[in-house]
């Protein structure tokens, strides 16, 4: 989400943006967020979700089985993160 010269930022980078901001949220914070607002207000499934946040399965026997990245689905499902924070969508949950 954040591309750094080197790679991706880590989440110590976005932790010291915070605090230089004095901003009260964590890096963490941020990835509940999303999390929160995939189970509760899109059909993306959970493991979708776990995987757009690179989760570790953690039963072995599924880990075993699971071969695909379900790669155009994470793109799917960080594009419609990208619109609503951009507050494109307006959705019938906008009320609440």
């Amino acid at each position: 989400m954040f591309p750094g010269a080197q790679g991706p930022l880590s989440d110590m980078s976005l932790t010291a943006v915070l605090r230089r901001m004095k901003v009260a949220a964590t890096a963490h914070g941020f990835r509940s967020t999303f999390r929160d607002r995939v189970t509760e207000h899109t059909d993306y499934s959970g493991e979708v979700a776990e995987m757009a946040l690179s989760h570790a399965i953690g039963d072995k026997v599924e880990a075993a089985y699971r071969r695909g990245d379900l790669l155009a689905k994470r793109v799917a499902l960080m594009d419609d993160w990208a619109v609503f924070l951009s507050g494109e969508l307006i959705t019938a949950d906008a009320d609440q």
